[in-house]
């Protein structure tokens, strides 16, 4: 009997050892103003993270920009602000991307717009495809029951910047027209690391 409840307890910690000793995998965005590098939560957010992965593999980032800034000073007819960037992949023509995915919320992965939130453009509810933002600065408005989209739903948080931050601050910080950069920042290449 107690090798049947020490074989049930060593199974039992296999599945509940933290997240933390479980390695997620990391992107590097090299762009014209340096890296920025991801961790992208595949446990918490699997639907948005292996999507987001799939872009990166089938090198659709690759020649992509980050293209939109979102900043106090270019939201005029806004009532809800934020502070983003917002990168995708490259509009040369190519094959075609993968189909729209479903919404995770925050309410269910527990992933929230922290400062260095790496997170999914969206329109409609399950439309995200391969757009996606960083949050400079915590974005509550963001999360599941915020209100910067009026459908309440939020938007796919999926993971977090862990270096490069200071980059994604300074193409922030880039002339725009409206929230548009004048000059894209080119995306020289997106990379898994091990």
């Amino acid at each position: 009997m107690s090798r049947h409840i020490a074989a049930l307890l060593a199974a039992l910690l296999v599945v509940v050892q933290p997240m933390a000793a479980q390695s997620l995998p990391h992107v590097v965005f090299g762009t014209e103003r340096g890296e920025i590098e991801v961790e992208v939560d595949t446990i918490r957010a699997p639907i948005t993270g292996k999507n987001f992965l799939r872009y990166v593999e089938g090198g659709f980032f690759t020649n992509g920009s980050f293209f939109r800034v979102v900043r106090p000073d270019n939201q005029p007819n806004d009532s809800i602000r934020i502070d983003v960037i917002q990168g995708g992949q490259s509009r040369e023509p190519r094959r075609q991307g993968f189909p729209p995915i479903e919404l995770e919320r925050t309410a269910v992965t527990g992933i929230t717009h922290v400062d260095g939130a790496i997170s999914m453009a969206r329109g409609g509810v399950s439309s995200a495809t391969s757009s996606f933002f960083i949050c400079l600065g915590p974005q509550p408005s963001l999360d599941y029951g915020g209100m910067r989209n009026p459908d309440g739903q939020g938007f796919a948080a999926f993971g977090r910047v862990v270096r490069g931050l200071d980059v994604a601050r300074r193409i922030q910080a880039e002339a725009a027209n409206g929230q548009n950069l004048v000059t894209p920042v080119l995306i020289l290449d997106a990379r898994r690391t091990p």
